[in-house]
Order: structure tokens, then sequence, then C-alpha cells
């Protein structure tokens, strides 16, 4: 039997968990005829019951007694402090409270009664002290706008809340987030709009932020510029992931403030416990460390914690300090790795590979260079280099006798973050005086997911100009199928770890299959990668692969070799004539 649940914010509601009706009569007559609470209570005698209640239905506080578990009572009351969002749990039992109390406040119960003692006196003390525990909590809860709105900062409040979030963490034995957020450049948001309109932004920025996270999570504003999300309850990384993608995208799309639209970007820093740290003040400093990492790469970017990210740290500042004068210092370099038409062995084209002659350290792997480049930024004028280059070589190609043959050049996603991507590129092809339609760039799913409709746009006006696009990686994404119906795709590499794999698993073969016929149905040529058996050719020679890339044929190398390969293959090709 159960009592209808009254929804008035004015009204107690209370679920009661006990296997006896008439405990649940008791329970609520000690209640009856006070006028301050005016209390709904349902009462569940089932555990399938109360695991539906919790997550469908909305209580104030939760009355316990303790022999209502599934048999492990220490476990059903961490779900129940769980699963409940941090309601109250009133928990009853027979044992002196001198002897419960401790363990079961411990294990997540907000308070204990014993029920030998118990009387109306005690029951309706510990019932209201709870729920105007609630009452306080969600009222600074809704104040946490108005905080942000006046530009109040209270960092003793936000403590408080990220170790009681701590403390809940380690009952449940949950990991826990905290994600510290810094508005990029808001210094000239406040010459430029004044202080109450930058305040106004913060203000709508924490809204905005708010709608996309979860009830169980906390946002404050810890500083002018600056906001701190506690997201609890976290499964795995994968989870904070998406959490963190929500908010990149809600920091993507421009705020209005009095009629004015304002674009931003923020760095965002992640640290986790208890990886990171089991206090407060542990998990903020290096949440802030992480967010100092982050503005090191242009627009809204975001970098978890790590304990090597001290330790590293003087060594990547090193490289990338080295890698700014490597290209003042023509330290950089090109090698090529040709592209071999299967049904003709003829080499169609190269790609362009970038290599770093370090004067110290030798040659620098593009593994460990190129990621120092886009965290820095450096990528983009490196990656103008390149194509500067390999416009270069395209034209003295064609002076040796090598006409048709493509170039196809790398680009990075951070290329993406420059508004003058396509006038430079323009610009360098121009002064190049080169055949348009035998360079082609190449870029993965990732360079395309900052802001997508820019990234189109670029595509259109530079395919207008008579540049191919590759699809690189392909069949290692998500969004594979939608980017060959709406950009101008003329080519797709099958990735090498595919490649790899054939002869070994059937799945490969079958995915292999599946994109040269996609491919081929929408009139676009497909790239094998890593290829470096005659097995693996064989059988892509088979499903009809139009190119294929790897050490079977020839391994990347400079200028100088390739020459020497080109005119080594066009004498085979004569001598089998």
């Amino acid at each position: 039997m159960t009592l209808s649940l009254d929804t008035r914010p004015d009204r107690l509601r209370l679920l009661v968990l006990t296997p006896e009706y008439a405990d649940f009569l008791w329970l609520s007559a000690l209640l009856d005829d006070d006028p301050e609470i005016s209390p709904d209570a349902i009462w569940c005698p089932d555990l399938v019951d109360c695991d539906d209640l919790i997550r469908n239905a909305s209580f104030d506080v939760i009355v316990w007694d303790c022999i209502f578990h599934g048999g492990d009572e220490q476990a059903f009351l961490q779900y129940l402090s769980v699963s409940s969002e941090d309601k109250p749990v009133l928990a009853l039992s027979a044992e002196p409270c001198n002897e419960r109390a401790g363990e079961l406040l411990r294990d997540g119960a907000s308070d204990y009664l014993c029920r030998q003692t118990l009387d109306r006196w005690n029951f309706r003390r510990a019932v209201k002290y709870l729920w105007y525990r609630v009452q306080l909590s969600e009222s600074a809860h809704g104040q946490l706008g108005r905080e942000v709105a006046t530009g109040f900062i209270n960092r003793d409040l936000f403590f408080d809340r990220l170790q009681q979030a701590l403390l809940r963490a380690e009952r449940a034995g949950h990991r826990l987030a905290l994600l510290h957020l810094n508005v990029d450049d808001f210094r000239s948001i406040n010459e430029s709009f004044g202080y109450q309109k930058s305040d106004q932004l913060m203000f709508r920025l924490a809204e905005r932020l708010r709608q996309k996270m979860r009830r169980v999570d906390s946002l404050m504003r810890i500083g002018g510029d600056e906001l701190a999300i506690i997201i609890e309850k976290v499964e795995d990384s994968l989870d904070i992931t998406q959490i963190i993608r929500k908010v990149v995208v809600a920091l993507d799309e421009p705020l209005t403030v009095d009629g004015q639209t304002i674009v931003v970007s923020a760095s965002l820093g992640v640290a986790t416990y208890p990886e990171a740290g089991d206090s407060p003040e542990e998990l903020l400093r290096r949440a802030n460390r992480a967010m100092f990492e982050a503005k090191r790469d242009p627009g809204t970017s975001y970098r978890f914690y790590d304990r090597q990210l001290h330790i590293s740290a003087g060594y990547q500042l090193r490289l990338e300090a080295d890698l700014r004068n490597a290209l003042r210092a023509k330290e950089l370099e090109l090698y090529y790795q040709p592209r071999i038409d299967l049904a003709t062995e003829e080499v169609r084209g190269v790609e362009c590979l970038l290599r770093w002659n370090h004067p110290k350290r030798g040659l620098v792997g593009p593994d460990e260079f190129i990621p120092v480049a886009e965290r820095s930024g450096l990528i983009v004028p490196i990656g103008y280099w390149v194509i500067e280059q390999a416009c270069k070589r395209l034209q003295e190609s064609a002076e040796m006798g090598f006409p048709g043959l493509v170039f196809a050049v790398n680009l990075s996603f951070r290329q993406f973050h420059d508004r003058k991507m396509t006038e430079t590129i323009f610009r360098i092809i121009f002064n190049a005086n080169v055949d348009t339609s035998l360079l082609e760039l190449e870029l993965t799913e990732s360079a395309m997911m900052h802001d997508p409709d820019y990234a189109q746009r670029c595509l259109r006006e530079l395919n207008q100009l008579g540049i191919s696009f590759a699809l690189d990686d392909f069949g290692t994404g998500f969004s594979s199928l939608s980017n060959l119906q709406h950009l101008p795709i003329s080519l797709v590499k099958i990735d090498k770890s595919f490649v790899q794999e054939l002869g070994q698993s059937a799945d490969a073969e079958h995915i292999i299959r599946a994109i040269i016929r996609l491919a081929h149905s929408l009139q676009i040529s497909v790239v094998a990668e890593g290829v470096e058996t005659e097995s693996q050719l064989e059988f892509l020679r088979q499903q009809h692969c139009d190119e294929i890339q790897g050490y079977y044929f020839a391994r990347p190398m400079p200028w100088n070799d390739l020459v020497q390969f080109l005119n080594h293959r066009n004498q085979s090709a004569c001598l089998q004539q």
C-alpha cells in the first residue's frame, strides 16, 4: 500500500524503506500534526520498487530501516547515498547509537536513531534537520547564478563543496573530476566591453554550461575569469571526456550580452580523484597546472593533469624552443614516400612527410615533435612551410620530366584555427605558379571537428582553385561516411592498421572490401597505407584498390633519393617495353 506523493515544495516528501507496514504507519504517526513539515510519505517494502522509486520519483529525505537490504547492508547504504542524488538518509536500527552510528555515518548515512529510544520529539527533530539542510543546499545552489552575475566569488564555499564531494567519492569508491576553466584573454574583453558586461558574459557562460551539466555536478565562479566544475560519480575517463566535449561545444557558440555578440575561447584543466590528489587544495592546484598547459593551444582546448606532467614539462619546453628555432635555422626537411598505381605499378604521386634534423639529437621522429608543434601552435607556420616546399618540388618534378606527379601534404587540425588559412594557401600556390590539380591536401576527421562549418567552407574554396582532398586514416573515425557525402573528397586512405591485419583478421578483410566498394560507388579513389608484403599487395589488387603506399615498394626518402627512385623506375619501364 502506498500513499500519494504531493509535489508541492512546502511539504516534506518522505520515502520510508521498511518491510513492515505497521512500522511505516508508526513512523508516519510520529510526524502527524506537525504544521512545519506537513509530510507526504510513501512506503516501499520491496527492493525492486525501491530502485524504481529512487530513479523516477523525487524525495527530500529517506528513512531507512537497516533490516531492509539485499543481503549486504553496507553496500545497500552506499547505493542509497549515491543513487538518490545525495538526498539524506536517516538510518534506524535496534542497536544503541554508540555501537552503530559511527559505522553507518561513515558508509553514507546522514543521521542515525536507535529504534529502542525513538520518540516523537527525536524523530521530528532528525527529519526536520535533514529537510532544512536539503532546502539550504538547494537554495545555495540556486544562489550560484546570482553570485556569478554579481561577480561574487566565494572560494571558501567552493572548497567546502569540493571537500564534501571528495568525501562522497571516497565512501562510494567513485572517481571524481575537477575542471578548472579560464576564459582566454579576459582582459581584452574587459577593456572592450567594460567590467559590468564582462560579468554578464560570465553569467551567460555559466548559465549555458549549467544546462550541459548533470544534476549531480556543481559549477562555481572562483575568479574573475575562472569557473570550476565538480564532476561526481565518474565511472571512467570516457565519462569525463564526454562532459568536457559538451563544455567545449558550449564554449564554441557565441554569447549575446545586451544585444552584442561575443565569441570567447577558454582553457580547461582537468584533475581527477584519486589519481591527481585527495584534497581540494591538491586537485585545484593540479587542475590549474593542467589549465596553464592548455593555454599553450590556440582556441578552446583542455588538458588532463598527469603525474608525469611536471617531470616532462621542462623537456617539452626545451623541445618547443628548439622547434621554434628549427624553422628559422632550416633544420626541417621533407621526405617523400611514393604512391604506386596498382594497375600499372607506376608512381602516381608522393606523400610529403616532415622530418627534423636536430643539431644535437639527430633526426627527431614526427611522433615526438608533431604533438609539440600542435600544442604550441607552431604547426600552423610549419604547415604553410610544408605546402611551400611541396609546391617548389612539384614545379621541379615537372621540369625533370615527371609531369602529373601528385604531391600530397598533411593538413593539421590546428590549421583550421587560422581564419586566414584559405587566403594564405592561395598566396603560396599563386606565387609558386603550379598546376593546382597536382596538389592534394590530406586531412583527418579531427581536423574538421573544431568548427565543421568553417572547415567545409575552406575546403570548398580551395577545391574551387583546383586543389584535391584526401581523407586520411579512413575507417578509424565515427563520421567518415557523412564526411564523404558533404566534403569535396576525391580520395580516401585506408589506415595501415587494417592493412597490417590482412591474413590474420577476417574483420580487417571485410572492412577493407567495404571501404573500397563504398568509395568506388561514390567515384572516389582508394589508397591503402602500410603495405609491406606480397600477400597484402595481392589481396588489395584483387579488391581493385587504386593505389598503395608502404615499405613493400619504398620507404619515405629525401628529395635526391626520390629523384633517383623515379629515374630508376622510368628506366625499368623502358626495358620492359
